[in-house]
């Protein structure tokens, strides 16, 4: 058989002098004062031309860092489809995209690119737009038709069951279906999804993008379960009779609370309460009826920041909330890099989210105030919170000992009719894992080595964030994929499946 002759132009990625000649560009965000008044997506439609430039920023680098621990956790090909992208070959950059990326879509839009935060490029100028371009990718892979999901083998007779259907339970149930094996992912909420569903809210991932992934997985032999909360009765459990492996992919729900006085007062909910009330009322009836906590005309104020607490924000600003403040407890993030930050590590620097742009439109301010502790809460005789008493802190670092001292005539009291915690998880619920037998590690979460990600009971596995800890859905995708191959190797000797051998954990 003959070879295709390799053109110049294919040993080349990107345009060599591209970094030179074209600035960073990103992909615009719809204006804040269109998008806080509605749910749709915040992005703007992406421009094709604009793109091939930022994929012509491609340095074709010798060790391509974006690509590595530090960058991306699945290994994406990230230079290869920026080339392809470059020299308008779309189809052929979804073909690289979609071998080590399940759900392109939704990392596309929800991970905070730690694969930017490596880019070589990022060393002395602004990065390559790699999530614009991935995510421009996928959007018009769905768009032409490319996306499909099929068995890519024959049946096994081997059954499958996979406990939880977030990101990670998504993505290994593809692959292991793809191996041959029947597969069943029983979910307790009413749709499929997990944190894609109900954790990120529709502005920053449309649903529609969750359950059109969900029907083609189901349209290849996936079989899906909703309200089938496994593990909280013993009923429950004869439901995983008859499978030869089991997967735990049930998340970090174990939220933490904030022990104060005042802790017990009306109007201050988790965040994860918030946020998912008002994605199952808004897919119900787009908030006609009052079945979410509703900020409208509230004085809000959000306590712990990340992507939680800014979807938290940008929520209650589409409520239409009177005020909003969201307090921080660390001091607030360097301009730039520190000494003890260096590339290719993810910068810990300060960013302005999609929701704190949007409360400078409306407000005029940055909602978040650092360096705040959290005191107490304040309640009315009926039991309602009315305000929160914080004082400002100073962070010492002693002989390499990080502490933390309350500024004297600091206190303050703020106003507050809602209250949101968005302090992070703690680890999974502990109920499923003591009914199946399944050990702990020292941080609650269910315990397994990456790679193997086995339990102590011989048929049962686990993967994700119940596993790792609270993390970005890249790691989960990651975790998926392992998992699979892991168990497709315990059912059948030996397997094939790609596994990212990313791992920090």
């Amino acid at each position: 058989m003959m070879m295709k002759a390799m053109l110049k132009e294919d040993y080349l990625v990107g345009k060599p002098t591209g970094f030179l000649e074209y600035p960073r560009r990103n992909v615009a965000y719809r204006d804040p004062s269109e998008r806080l008044g509605d749910f749709k997506e915040i992005y703007t439609p992406a421009n094709d031309k604009a793109l091939s430039l930022q994929g012509a920023r491609c340095m074709d680098c010798g060790i391509p860092f974006c690509q590595s621990n530090n960058g991306c956790p699945i290994s994406n090909l990230i230079p290869e489809w920026n080339d392809l992208v470059y020299k308008d070959r779309w189809k052929e950059a979804y073909e690289r995209l979609s071998q080590t990326n399940n759900f392109p879509e939704f990392t596309g839009r929800t991970c905070p690119a730690p694969c930017e935060g490596a880019c070589v490029l990022g060393i002395s100028d602004p990065a390559v737009t790699i999530k614009n371009i991935e995510n421009a990718i996928i959007d018009k892979a769905l768009a032409q038709g490319w996306v499909e999901h099929k068995r890519e083998k024959e049946k096994t007779g081997k059954r499958i069951a996979i406990i939880g259907s977030g990101p990670c339970g998504l993505t290994a149930a593809d692959q292991l279906n793809k191996a041959g094996h029947e597969v069943t992912v029983f979910e307790r909420a009413d749709r499929i999804g997990g944190l894609l569903m109900y954790g990120i809210p529709n502005m920053k991932l449309e649903k529609e993008l969750v359950n059109n992934r969900v029907q083609m997985m189901a349209e290849a032999g996936i079989e899906f379960k909703t309200n089938m909360n496994i593990g909280d009765s013993e009923e429950s459990l004869n439901a995983l009779q008859g499978f030869d492996a089991i997967l735990v992919a049930v998340g970090s729900t174990n939220a933490r609370s904030l022990d104060i006085p005042g802790s017990d007062a009306e109007g201050i909910h988790l965040a994860m309460e918030f946020l998912t009330k008002n994605t199952k009322s808004y897919l119900k009836d787009r908030l006609k009826e009052k079945g979410y906590i509703d900020a409208k005309d509230k004085d809000v104020i959000v306590i712990g920041g990340g992507d939680t607490g800014a979807d938290c924000i940008g929520t209650s600003l589409r409520h239409g909330c009177k005020s909003i403040i969201n307090l921080e407890l660390l001091p607030t993030p360097p301009e730039e890099r520190t000494l003890n930050n260096p590339w290719p590590l993810w910068p810990k620097i300060y960013r302005i989210d999609y929701s704190h742009e949007e409360t400078i439109a409306k407000f005029g301010d940055d909602p978040r105030s650092y360096g705040k502790l959290t005191k107490e809460f304040i309640k009315n005789a009926s039991g309602h919170v009315t305000g929160i008493k914080i004082c400002d802190v100073e962070w010492k670092n002693t002989n390499g000992s990080i502490s933390m001292v309350e500024i004297d005539g600091s206190e303050e009291v703020l106003n507050a009719d809602l209250v949101f915690l968005a302090l992070g998880f703690l680890g999974p619920e502990a109920s499923l894992a003591d009914k199946l037998g399944l050990k702990l590690d020292q941080r609650s979460n269910i315990k397994a080595s990456h790679g193997s990600f086995s339990t102590n009971v011989p048929n049962i596995f686990t993967a994700g964030d119940c596993r790792r800890g609270q993390s970005l859905v890249v790691w989960a995708i990651n975790e998926g994929r392992g998992a699979a191959k892991a168990i497709d190797t315990f059912l059948m000797g030996e397997s094939d499946l790609e596994a990212p051998i990313t791992a920090t954990v």
